[in-house]
């Protein structure tokens, strides 16, 4: 026999209440106003789109996407994300647009998740695109705006990491031929199991100098000193090219003055090969997964027809809550406004006046004084009541 449903919802989704939702909502205002002030703005996509085009170029699995079928027998998903079909926008509706574009998005997104993961299948996120610049610039405003955010936000500890894809993967190839071997390296720096990564390398069959140029690798990981070490440890290849652009980024956040805020992290990997170059996560204290996450993709944008280079990033609210003080003032009372049947139209008119000086009112017919009395016990605030008898 099935179990009758009740009241749960579908695996994953929750309601969010009118406290809560105020706090987002006035988080959401707060980075709104920061990224405006970049020249960056606001566009609004479909929550469904088609899965031959947005989804099939998503970054996020299949297995992890929601599917349906429309009633012409096309399959569409819920959005998985907003990079792609951003990416869709400015390679058809914005084709004859000059690049660069600067668009931001405050909406959610849907990722299907297994029944123990107990992680929400919709979430929120606010986030920018930076489309058509190719510049190490470019890279560092999406992560300067990125700390920015988060101050706008609130977030009184927090470290944004960055990376570069190219030198992990140039590092590896350098020093372990098979692409197999290769793979499981990354695999234990994704999921940060050094432990697992040291005992690879103590087990292959590599010169000695290599296996120490991978021990090397994890300790990577600090202020601007870590790139003279990166540099040491590359020959003149795709990891050396890496550090490079890593040492320019540094120059520009420099000149934006948040270099107090992050930290090079040179074995950070993403398990995507989506992002192209830079990559950046950032973590607030007493919080273990990152709240904030992005980089660049320069090969998105080609997959519908207008090639261009792009970075960005996206703040994952639900985390970004849980660590930020940041709330809204507290409300004033409402006014509750009483009146009877008889003096309806006065009771109206007044709720309209005061609600046109600012104020906040609840009107109530009642059939009486008394019964008025018995509301007058239940608020705090203000009450007016509007009877038969007079005010």
């Amino acid at each position: 026999m099935t179990k009758p449903l009740g009241f749960e919802k579908p695996l994953g989704m929750r309601d969010i209440l009118p406290e809560s939702l105020a706090r987002q909502r006035h988080l959401e205002r707060a980075l709104r106003q920061c990224i405006e002030r970049w020249g960056y703005r606001e566009i609004v996509t479909p929550s469904l789109e088609y899965f031959d085009t947005v989804g099939m170029a998503s970054a996020t699995l299949t297995d992890r996407m929601f599917r349906l079928l429309d009633k012409q027998g096309h399959t569409v998903v819920l959005r998985p994300d907003m990079t792609t079909p951003i990416a869709r926008v400015v390679s058809s509706l914005y084709k004859d647009v000059p690049l660069p574009i600067r668009l931001y998005y405050q909406t959610n997104v849907f990722r299907a998740q297994e029944k123990e993961a107990g992680r929400n299948a919709e979430f929120f996120q606010t986030g920018i695109e930076l489309v058509g610049d190719g510049t190490v610039d470019a890279d560092a405003e999406a992560i300067a705006l990125a700390v920015f955010c988060l101050r706008a936000a609130g977030v009184e500890t927090f470290r944004i990491a960055i990376g570069h894809v190219d030198f992990v993967e140039g590092l590896l190839e350098e020093t372990a031929p098979d692409e197999a071997v290769r793979g499981q390296f990354r695999r234990f720096l994704y999921e940060r199991d050094f432990v697992g990564f040291r005992q690879l390398a103590d087990e292959l069959d590599i010169s000695a100098e290599d296996r120490r140029r991978l021990h090397a690798l994890l300790r990577l990981r600090g202020g601007k000193g870590k790139i003279a070490e990166a540099r040491e440890l590359t020959a003149n290849g795709k990891a050396r090219r890496a550090v490079e652009n890593v040492s320019s980024l540094w120059q520009a956040l420099e000149a934006y003055g948040v270099t107090d805020a992050l930290l090079l992290d040179f074995n950070l990997i993403s398990n995507l090969d989506y992002y192209t170059g830079v990559v950046f996560e950032g973590y607030a204290a007493d919080l273990g997964s990152p709240l904030v996450g992005g980089g660049r993709y320069d090969r998105l944008l080609a997959q519908f027809g207008r090639p261009a280079p792009a970075t960005g990033f996206a703040i994952k609210m639900d985390r970004l809550m849980q660590v930020t003080p940041l709330a809204p003032s507290p409300e004033q009372p409402p006014v509750l406004l009483c009146y009877t049947e008889e003096r309806r139209k006065d009771g109206l008119a007044e709720a309209q006046r005061l609600r046109q000086e600012g104020r906040v009112v609840v009107t109530r017919l009642v059939r009486d004084q008394a019964e008025a009395a018995v509301c007058r016990e239940q608020v705090d605030g203000e009450f007016i009541c509007l009877t038969g008898q007079g005010e």
